[in-house]
């Protein structure tokens, strides 16, 4: 399976590999709004996130990690990066973050649903992990709307040193 050439496409959207290609737009959109609910902070300068691409390749190459870029399908318009995490284990998880244009479209749905198809087609997992804040109640929608259960709450204090509530989900697969 070439991780670093995958495409996968559904009636609106493209995900594909993650480039270079990228960079600015997702240095421009991943800002402090967008992280609030994530582990990680926004960049200061360009070339955390040329860093940021740069590691995620290598994981790619190495098989470890998924990371894709969203786009629209009819304009190539970057809506935000998805991915999945720890793709060789029982419990992969999937993370996703839109720019904040695109929230409230049903884009992370559906790329959510991609990623799980794309997962269940050639992954061997037991189920797919995704983690939301619980007051992040958009991103919580996913999952629960795939049929995901709650097997874990902990509290986690961020880069930006926002302390986080975690409900952990566990996607079961289809069928």
């Amino acid at each position: 399976m070439e991780l670093l050439d995958l495409e996968i496409s559904t009636s609106r959207l493209l995900l594909k590999t993650i480039s270079m290609k990228y960079q600015e737009d997702i240095f421009q959109e991943f800002n402090q709004e967008i992280t609030t609910y994530m582990y990680t902070k926004p960049p200061k300068h360009i070339s955390e996130t040329e860093d940021f691409i740069n590691n995620s390749l290598s994981e790619i190459k190495k098989g470890e990690n998924l990371v894709l870029v969203i786009l629209k399908n009819n304009s190539f318009n970057f809506l935000g990066c998805t991915g999945i995490h720890q793709i060789n284990s029982n419990q992969p998880e999937l993370g996703i973050w839109l720019k904040k244009s695109a929230h409230g479209k049903g884009y992370g749905l559906e790329t959510i649903i991609a990623l799980k198809t794309w997962a269940e087609e050639n992954l061997d997992f037991q189920y797919l992990v995704y983690c939301a804040d619980k007051a992040n109640i958009p991103s919580r929608r996913i999952p629960e709307k795939l049929g995901g259960k709650i097997i874990r709450e902990y509290k986690k204090t961020n880069l930006s040193g926002r302390v986080l509530n975690i409900l952990e989900y566990a996607i079961p697969k289809a069928g």
